[in-house]
């Protein structure tokens, strides 16, 4: 009987040693990935850096201000026309403007019926 208690005690501190390994490997890899997204954000930031003339962030980056979720998908598309290699030269304000006005969603409209 004198056993069990010990088996007992073995348990429980087996489990506390499972649980505090457990939070250490949760905190690497949240490092991990607090990194690895890190590097991407300064790849993205350097890329349209290098295929946006100052004009144009400047208009992005006001855009993002107001509209985030446009903003972000303006960026996804200058960075795919980059990869992609269908960027010649810079892209300047009146191309982002161009840019932006094809990726604008269609402004919602409705008819109002009077009956």
């Amino acid at each position: 009987m004198s056993e069990r208690p010990d088996e007992e005690k073995l348990e429980e501190l087996r489990q506390k040693k499972m649980e505090q390994l457990q939070e250490r490997a949760d905190g690497q890899d949240a490092e991990a990935q607090e990194a690895a997204q890190q590097q991407a954000e300064a790849q993205k930031k350097a890329v349209l850096r290098q295929h946006l003339t100052d004009d144009a962030r400047k208009r992005l980056n006001t855009v993002k201000m107001s509209k985030p979720q446009f903003g972000e998908q303006v960026e996804r598309q200058v960075i795919s026309l980059a990869r992609s290699g269908r960027i010649q030269g810079k892209i300047d304000d009146d191309k982002m403007k161009q840019l932006l006005k094809e990726l604008k969603p269609d402004s919602k409209s409705f008819d109002i019926q009077r009956r």
